[in-house]
């Protein structure tokens, strides 16, 4: 492996991934429907919460740039682990102090989401400069698109067994539950990165040992123009997907009846849906990479397109209501999104390493700062429209159809933006599969 991380080792850093995604999952699925629906709070309040634990992840290229100047990763990622947990308990206690003492759960509740967002800062971007530094780079995508899916495993997993375990819906089950899933996601993540990055070995590339300041490296990163424009197309792409993430549960319980556990399960379905997507990408583009069907830009225009086409799908469930194939609506639109994620994370795999070694991090903490952004813009519009046009139409289909059809405009917008950035001579990723039966 000339000093390569092995397949092993990229099994093993998605471990790390899928744990931060099953804590993840709990805070912007299941408590933002609790204090909408069981604590009867505006649907603005978690908007707003989550928007604060995205708006800490700025540090993103800041955190990336250390990583590029020599430090070790591990200590980043599961210190930032450690962080997530401890601001993911404290979230859900925060959400049962909000039903007796209302300031002091908003309180802890911002501390809390503080600390989510800071703990996911320091350990994705780690995480995933860690991959860009010690995957070769002719494997970089498909090492990517492994991890990736099994964050979405995470996902899902979470979202199935947390919410079976929550019905019949008690604060004390909610506490239980999210100590839960905290605990064993830093077990995971601690076993997962045991001697996984050692010490540094002959033959691997290493950046340059001169410093640089993190002004002058986020400058020359922000100069280049594959770069700049792909950083442009993941901001309107996440604002796009954040919009409706926020107000998919709260919609699935005030207009068709489902209770905690079930729409719990239905962020699962979605979850599923984007696994699935991501598969049938990545299994097309090894059947056909290089060809019509294996461009990275047209996977990421057209999935764009089909999840725009799926949202107004959810416009068809808010005007009809119960009786309305809600489940499968969901899942396509996973799927949609789980497609065109796959082609982005091949580009920002192979513009990672673009420049050569010594940039990985700024730069994956640039995109990573991007889509966090947009996921504070998308959460609080996303939130605030519903509410607002709640208020307006008196009506909650009719309201969250509107805001499902904005949301669907908006992914069109993305796919004009995918389609002027320029094709990088990369292939879409191989089936996470396939690398592993190449493997040596």
């Amino acid at each position: 492996m000339n000093g390569f991380m092995g397949w092993s080792g990229v099994l093993r850093l998605g471990l790390v991934q899928s744990a931060l995604g099953a804590i993840v999952v709990l805070t912007t699925s299941t408590l933002n429907r609790v204090m909408v629906v069981e604590m009867a709070l505006p649907a603005l309040l978690p908007g707003l919460l989550l928007g604060w634990h995205y708006v800490v992840q700025v540090a993103r290229p800041r955190m990336g740039h250390g990583a590029d100047q020599g430090r070790r990763c591990t200590p980043w990622i599961l210190g930032g682990m450690v962080t997530l947990a401890a601001g993911g308990w404290l979230a859900a206690l925060a959400t049962v102090l909000m039903g007796a003492h209302l300031a002091v759960g908003l309180v802890l509740a911002v501390l809390a989401y503080g600390l989510i967002g800071l703990g996911v800062a320091a350990s994705g971007t780690s995480l995933l400069t860690l991959l860009a530094k010690r995957v070769a780079p002719e494997r970089r995508a498909a090492a990517a698109t492994t991890v990736w899916m099994l964050m979405i495993v995470g996902f899902v997993v979470t979202a199935g067994v947390s919410g079976r375990l929550l019905d019949p819906f008690t604060p004390q089950r909610l506490l239980m539950v999210a100590a839960g899933v905290a605990l064993s996601a830093v077990l995971v993540a601690t076993a997962a990165l045991f001697r996984l990055e050692g010490r540094d070995r002959p033959g691997l590339p290493q950046a340059k040992a001169v410093p640089v300041p993190f002004a002058q490296a986020l400058r020359d990163t922000w100069a280049e123009p594959r770069a700049r424009r792909f950083t442009v197309f993941v901001f309107v792409s996440m604002l796009a997907y954040s919009m409706q993430d926020l107000i998919l549960e709260p919609f699935a319980g005030l207009v068709f009846g489902l209770t905690p556990g079930a729409t719990t399960q239905l962020s699962g379905t979605q979850h599923g849906g984007a696994l699935m997507g991501m598969l049938l990408a990545a299994g097309a583009g090894s059947r056909w990479a290089g060809g019509r069907w294996g461009s990275l830009r047209q996977w990421t225009v057209w999935g764009c397109v089909a999840s725009g086409l799926a949202l107004a799908g959810l416009v068809g469930a808010a005007w009809q209501g119960p009786g309305w194939p809600l489940a499968a609506n969901v899942f396509a639109l996973g799927a949609c999104t789980g497609a065109f994620s796959i082609a982005a994370i091949g580009s920002m795999m192979g513009l990672a390493g673009a420049q050569g070694p010594g940039q990985e991090g700024v730069r994956m903490g640039l995109w990573g700062a991007a889509q966090a952004q947009a996921f504070a813009l998308g959460g609080l519009v996303g939130t605030a429209a519903s509410d607002l046009a709640r208020w307006l139409l008196t009506a909650n289909g009719p309201a969250y159809g509107l805001v499902f059809l904005a949301n669907a405009l908006l992914f069109v917008v993305a796919a004009w933006l995918a389609a002027r950035v320029e094709p990088r001579p990369v292939a879409v990723p191989q089936v996470f599969i396939s690398p592993l039966r190449r493997a040596s």
